[in-house]
């Protein structure tokens, strides 16, 4: 969960190919059967397993998807990106973001995100609490930022810097390994991380940190807008396998949210490779049903909120931000102000 940084990234960097990953006719798993009569489906990570997966792999492990009767593996993201893998039919379907959806329609893309997660922004802008130089945004002015690149992450900083007071300039370090270790040899003097995820990694295990968030200084609506993203072919061809898979991800998640320890146990055991620590990734859980980051649990139980709607209000005001700040290009690289439409890129069709 490297906030956009990481994933984000990697869509952008394999956005760089997108013309062609349009154009390629990739294999999809939704015609194949198994061999016990289950539906084999492809569900690609948008990074390494975290709690932002933990529907999935709760769904997976309980049993929601073979009652629908689908068989779901769940594979490692893709080089390029899992949204490209998803438009070029190599993934049935993947987690992604709203935001990741609107830069890839630019570029060509034909997906659309079917469940949103996370309905709230989880981003911490931060330097390490040993950095006494950074007391708020406005002291990144100057700074050098451990970056992975993205045109949107830098809209980003330099709102909160200006917001702050300062002028929005800064150096920049492309990360080769992760932020925390660009940080902790002095290649830079802040970056971009999860408050449910590497947020919970420094309070637990160290280095401590001093964070900022988005909303505190100036960047409107919802950067986060994290949740399950499919292609408009797999949509219109076969609307009946989008609607199983999302009634039992939303089944995963919604166990996940009220029984947060043992989906952390599940999680721990269903991605063994990941060498997840149950302590950490149930506090993971924990940061995240107490800061309510995947929707108020008591309108949930009263149906005033479905899980998994999309905040295409949120995510339209961020939308609007990154094209003033020419945050989007196109499979070429070149700036364009045609802003993404988020209702047009998602859907709330399949929750019900």
């Amino acid at each position: 969960m490297k906030k956009t940084v990481l994933h984000k990234a990697i869509a952008l960097l394999g956005a760089i190919t997108m013309l062609a990953g349009v154009a390629a006719c990739g294999h999809s798993n939704n015609a194949d059967e198994s061999g016990n009569g289950l539906k084999k489906v492809t569900f690609m990570l948008s990074w390494a397993p975290d709690t932002n997966h933990i529907g999935v792999y709760v769904a997976k492990n309980k049993g929601y998807f073979k009652q629908v009767g689908l068989d779901v593996d769940i594979v490692a993201v893709a080089q390029a990106g899992a949204e490209q893998a998803v438009n070029n039919g190599q993934a049935d379907f993947a987690l992604s973001n709203l935001t990741n959806v609107g830069m890839y329609t630019t570029k060509g893309a034909t997906i659309k995100q079917v469940m949103q997660v996370q309905q709230k922004p989880s981003a911490i802008w931060c330097s390490l609490a040993s950095n006494k130089a950074i007391e708020s945004p406005k002291d990144f002015d100057g700074k050098t930022f451990a970056t992975f690149g993205s045109n949107e992450s830098d809209a980003v900083i330099r709102r909160m810097i200006q917001t702050d007071g300062g002028k929005g300039t800064f150096d920049k370090v492309t990360v080769g390994t992760s932020t925390f270790q660009t940080l902790s040899s002095g290649k830079a003097d802040f970056g971009g991380f999860y408050a449910t995820w590497e947020g919970v990694q420094a309070d637990m295990y160290g280095p401590k940190l001093n964070c900022f968030t988005e909303p505190d200084y100036g960047v409107p609506g919802n950067a986060d807008t994290i949740g399950i993203i499919t292609s408009n072919k797999t949509i219109s061809s076969n609307p009946t396998l989008v609607r199983k898979f999302v009634q039992a991800t939303k089944k995963g998640y919604e166990y996940a949210y009220s029984h947060p320890d043992d989906a952390a146990a599940i999680l721990v055991k269903e991605a063994p490779d990941a060498n997840l620590k149950l302590a950490f990734v149930k506090k993971s859980m924990k940061t995240i049903v107490n800061g309510q980051y995947w929707g108020d649990p008591t309108k949930i139980k009263d149906g005033s909120f479905v899980f998994g709607t999309n905040d295409t209000k949120g995510a339209q005001q961020y939308f609007d931000f990154l094209a003033k700040e020419d945050a989007y290009t196109d499979s070429h690289g070149k700036t364009v102000h045609t802003v993404p439409v988020a209702k047009n890129i998602s859907t709330d069709e399949f929750l019900k």
